[in-house]
């Protein structure tokens, strides 16, 4: 009798809590967000899946020991986010940006939401239970740059206890990109400027494609060092794609690395939603925070274009301003979609490239400002 009461006790259904079962089908929910209505799946699906492990009772997967604790020491060190940012480099094309120089001002523009959302978080301090220190003020910020490594990058370096919040806020909003920009984008655009048709983009050399990501990581070491870490990789994943002698080491970056290390960061992540890390009033403010941030972030993107093509030679559509946050290609390809709608002859999805990349370098600066001025 003792032996079937000891069984009893060491079943999931004696241990179960309601915490893990709401949080297991919260993991469930991002597995159908990503494998139904594939919204990015090769970070929702790890995150959810680490989700269900982590809150499996007992087993303690998610605990010292356990192989998740030893796959978030990636997330800890900040070596995760590098990888990714190395791998993103490597199947980045800067040739869009450096034909229209000017839309680095439309990536500049959309992380004014990053720093909305800091002083947001610091405003939510006024509501009974919750309380944000300015570096979680500041991790938090991040997410209105819709940049998941940077987000998860400065979080572990600032607010590790607030992980899991920012990278499921931060992901989550990426994925819904097409749901959450046109509706702010056609409510700040008229039809006619929707239908604004774009110049031909000039051809960009392949030396110019190479100087860039150098002269990138040279003003990165001499003006804003906390950022070196997050522009170097960038940069170099960029260079060896576009210098064309290390086809090897490039394919490398942009597949088996970036697939490997995307899924244990995703699993990694996902070991911090587990029910008493996640189930905090914290957890609803940090929420709703990164969706005001990435609406705010997609709003200056879009006003910044319309006041730059007040003032342009060449016709700028303002929907291309949204492509601004660091969502790549996804806003790029929302812009196009949408300037179609409109214009079935617009193809804007080569311009809206510019400052889509602009947003990627945006946030990186963005993310090591904070870093240098927080302590």
């Amino acid at each position: 009798m003792e032996n079937l009461i000891s069984l009893w006790q060491s079943t999931g259904i004696y241990n179960f809590s309601i915490g893990q079962a709401f949080m297991m089908l919260v993991g469930f929910l991002l597995l159908y967000l990503a494998i139904k209505k594939n919204f990015e799946p090769l970070l929702l699906l790890p995150i959810g899946f680490g989700a269900i492990l982590s809150n499996i009772p007992i087993a303690g997967i998610a605990e010292e020991g356990g192989l998740l604790y030893y796959l978030y020491f990636g997330i800890k060190l900040g070596l995760f986010p590098l990888l990714i940012f190395m791998g993103v480099g490597a199947m980045t094309d800067f040739g869009p940006m450096l034909a229209n120089p000017k839309t680095l001002l439309l990536g500049a523009a959309a992380q004014f939401g990053i720093f909305a959302a800091l002083l947001g978080a610091l405003a939510l301090n006024a509501i009974p239970g919750l309380e944000f220190s300015l570096k979680d003020a500041a991790a938090i910020g991040i997410i209105g740059g819709a940049d998941g490594p940077t987000a998860i990058y400065v979080a572990s370096k600032m607010a590790p206890d607030l992980l899991g919040a920012i990278a499921v806020a931060a992901y989550s909003y990426m994925a819904l990109v097409p749901l959450i920009q046109p509706p702010i984008m056609r409510a700040l655009t008229t039809e006619a400027e929707r239908k604004i048709e774009m110049q031909q983009l000039r051809h960009v050399s392949k030396t110019e494609k190479m100087i860039f990501p150098l002269m990138l990581l040279v003003l990165s070491i001499l003006l804003l060092p906390s950022a070196t870490p997050l522009v170097g990789a960038f940069a170099f994943g960029n260079l060896i794609n576009t210098c064309g002698v290390v086809d090897r080491l490039s394919q490398t970056a942009q597949n088996e690395l970036i697939n490997i290390v995307t899924i244990f960061l995703g699993l990694s992540v996902g070991s911090k939603l587990s029910a008493e890390a996640f189930l905090q009033v914290k957890t609803l403010g940090i929420l709703a925070l990164g969706a005001i941030a990435f609406a705010i972030g997609t709003a200056s993107g879009v006003m910044m274009a319309k006041l730059m093509n007040r003032f342009s030679d060449t016709p700028i559509n303002p929907l291309i301003g949204a492509a601004g946050v660091s969502a790549v290609p996804m806003a790029a390809r929302v812009a196009n979609k949408i300037g179609l709608e409109s214009n079935p002859h617009n193809f804007l999805l080569m311009h809206a490239m510019g400052p889509n990349v602009a947003g990627v370098i945006g946030s990186a600066v963005a993310a090591g400002v904070l870093l240098s001025l927080i302590k």
